[in-house]
């Protein structure tokens, strides 16, 4: 990509390139609080897209409280200056944001008028931030009291001897139980005898054969001094947890014949180390296991499957289609309730000993342990399905949502318990690809597909650097003298093992990588370039025009117009020569502002040629006030089997319209004789498709221009 002189940071151009591009407001207003100027990212943070939309609150600071603005201006003319003075405002929607201004008051030099300048910087999410973190804080601070003052108390009860004693004579099988050993579980010192099962019978059974073993170790002595904690049930229903501890007492030969210890209630330094469990490994919003704990039991069936390599199972991977749209329209706020209504009926589709994890924003997994077979796995899946299809009323509202669900299971192979995780988001991202609503299992070949994408985007992030792009131009024909008028630049991959990639296959993951204005940049420079070098070539002969496509990104980009008045400069083709398509689409998504940037664009004296018009949103009252200069009849309107009489009345209404307001009209996408028969019938004026030339390199292209190439 050919590059220009280095600018300074004094030059206005640069200054309002940068001012563009920075992602904090900045203004200048009026003394009234009235914008003179800004940038795009101050109309961000205060809600509206244009300053005609903030016209109706007549200025800025309608949106501030304004005790607080009457004190900022005390502050401003007490010292000239403020710095990261906080507030909030009011969007025109209703929402809050939290905002630091840090503002200068400035005279102008010839009017004497009071102005001010400055920057703001959106806060609401850092301050939020902070806010969570001093919620866990304070909550993880009561966590290490309670654990200090159980710690505390247990120590005092043994110092005071308030534990529970024992005394297990084990050859009569007859046991001495101390009265507070029955207060600890609720009884009073005559209602419990002294035999081994009044103890053994009450533990948790979860509890019961470990407690056992435990017991068995220590007397066989194959352990130290025993120590087991358990939990025992309370005479008034609930397990309280309990340590005990104990020595065993030998014969001459070594055998255990008795054993004495102690009992401890140790319930509240059990809730204590719970309840830090749950910050810890629980989500906040929804109580689900957050990641950490998700990973940790796929770790631990993992290790199931080190012990029985028939152990089988797996990990569903969802994410809800079109969530954001959800926070878009109805807040952040409602779309916590969908996520935590959500959570609810994930948990009910799963059967005992499953995890339903909340992985982070409306990401979900679920851990499918010890499955018989493949089926139950997607009998689950059928489950949630089937759930998250059924409608959400949530604070008297209707809502519906639909998940993308992948599924892998163990018996595709992994290396690391967490690949089982990809490999299930993997299955979900091919489930989204397909549609919503769908449920799609991991196998080996998916796998092959997610590596080979996985480099197709690598080499993707670096192909522009690595000078892999070409340009091809498409030829566009005069109807009426058959010569060539002009070229669209169409962008190609040169990659260096898969060959010639077309760009229906990497321009829409260039827009979501972010590399639609780079990419654009260059194809813009690399198009101006050679119509200056066939007009070195063919000195006398007129110029062809160009035309180069700006995507929505590029046609929003800050730095847009400068950097088409760079390509036009150092090329120094005529602007005339430059068309730049922009798709109706594009232009229809805010139509204010794309006749504002239009116009900036036109004010350089380039061509705008509105692109694929006819088939998308309806811009026939915009038309006149854009002022395109030509019209392109999208490809769909050649029409296939069937099509013909509709596609044809559609086109002569375009070229009506078109000759009312004196534009030129392109017909592109004509494959066949009877679509060139059909366009020219019409009225076009020019035309462009595979049957006039498919898109040639720029060698091919002066032979083109040698003479007529319809007749």
């Amino acid at each position: 990509m050919s590059g220009g002189p280095l600018r300074s940071l004094e030059d206005p151009a640069t200054l309002r390139s940068l001012v563009a591009s920075v992602r904090e407001g900045i203004y200048l207003t009026d003394f009234h609080g009235g914008i003179l100027d800004c940038n795009q990212a101050f109309l961000d943070i205060l809600g509206v897209r244009s300053l005609e939309e903030l016209e109706p609150h007549h200025s800025y600071i309608q949106m501030v409280d304004p005790t607080l603005r009457t004190l900022e201006m005390e502050l401003l003319k007490r010292d000239g200056s403020v710095r990261e003075f906080e507030f909030q405002i009011r969007r025109p929607g209703g929402e809050s944001r939290t905002v630091l201004d840090s503002c200068t008051m400035v005279v102008d030099a010839e009017t004497k008028e009071v102005l001010f300048h400055g920057i703001l910087v959106d806060i609401t999410e850092r301050k939020a931030t902070e806010a969570r973190l001093r919620d866990t804080e304070e909550q993880m601070r009561r966590t290490a009291e309670a654990l200090r003052i159980a710690e505390d108390w247990h120590t005092l009860a043994m110092r005071g001897a308030n534990d529970g004693l024992w005394e297990w004579d084990i050859v009569a099988d007859e046991m001495f139980i101390s009265p507070r050993w029955k207060e600890i579980l609720g009884y009073s010192a005559d209602e419990i005898t002294g035999h081994p099962d009044e103890w053994f019978s009450r533990v948790h059974p979860d509890d019961a054969k470990p407690l056992h073993r435990a017991l068995q170790e220590h007397m066989a002595g194959d352990a130290p001094p025993f120590q087991f904690e358990h939990r025992v049930l309370h005479r008034s229903g609930p397990y309280v947890w309990v340590l005990c501890r104990g020595l065993a007492l030998r014969d001459a030969t070594g055998r255990a014949v008795r054993m004495a210890g102690s009992l401890t209630d140790i319930t509240e330094r059990k809730l204590a180390e719970q309840q830090f469990q749950h910050v810890a490994f629980r989500d906040a919003l929804t109580a689900l296991a957050n990641r950490g704990l998700f990973e940790y039991v796929l770790g631990r069936a993992a290790g199931k499957l080190r012990r029985d390599r028939a152990h089988l199972f797996g990990v569903l991977f969802l994410d809800l289609d079109h969530f954001a749209q959800v926070n878009e329209s109805r807040g952040h706020g409602f779309g916590d309730l969908l996520l935590t209504a959500v959570a609810q009926r994930l948990e009910r589709c799963v059967r005992p000993g499953d995890t339903v994890a909340r992985l982070g924003d409306d990401e979900f997994a679920i851990l499918l342990d010890g499955l018989r077979d493949t089926t139950d796995a997607t009998r689950v899946a059928e489950r949630v399905e089937r759930e998250l299809t059924r409608p959400f009323e949530l604070e008297g509202q209707v809502v519906s949502t639909t998940a993308s669900v992948g599924l892998a299971l163990n018996v595709t192979g992994f290396d690391r318990p967490e690949q089982l995780l990809q490999d299930a988001e993997v299955a979900m991202q091919r489930a989204k690809s397909l549609g919503t609503g769908r449920c799609e299992m991991f196998d080996r070949h998916l796998h092959e597909r997610a590596v080979a994408q996985l480099q197709f985007e690598t080499d993707l992030q670096h192909a522009l650097e690595r000078e892999e792009f070409r340009v091809h131009y498409q030829p566009i024909v005069s109807l009426e003298t058959g010569q060539v008028v002009g070229f669209e630049a169409l962008a190609r991959w040169q990659h260096p093992t898969r060959g010639l990639v077309p760009p229906a296959e990497f321009i829409g993951l260039a827009e979501k990588m972010g590399l639609t204005v780079p990419l654009g940049r260059w194809v813009l420079h690399e198009a101006c370039s050679t119509v200056r070098r066939l007009g070195d070539e063919r000195p006398g002969q007129p110029l062809p025009g160009v035309s180069v496509n700006l995507s929505s990104k590029q046609l929003h980009y800050p730095a847009m117009a400068e950097q088409i008045r760079l390509a036009l400069e150092e090329s120094g083709i005529p602007p005339r020569c430059l068309r730049l398509e922009i798709a109706e689409d594009t232009v229809m998504e805010s139509a204010a502002m794309a006749m504002a940037i239009l116009a900036e664009l036109r004010a350089l004296g380039v061509q705008l040629h509105l692109d694929g018009f006819g088939v998308g949103h309806s811009s026939l009252g915009y038309l006149p006030r854009f002022q395109f200069h030509a019209l392109k009849v999208d490809r769909g309107l050649m029409g296939g089997a069937g099509a013909g009489r509709a596609s044809a009345a559609t086109v002569k209404v375009i070229v009506a319209l078109a000759r009312n307001l004196g534009l030129e009209v392109v017909a592109q996408g004509v494959e066949t004789a009877e679509q060139l028969a059909m366009v020219r019938d019409l009225g076009c004026h020019q035309v462009q498709g595979y049957y006039v030339s498919k898109p040639v390199s720029a060698e091919q292209v002066p032979a083109l221009l040698a003479g007529p190439i319809l007749s």
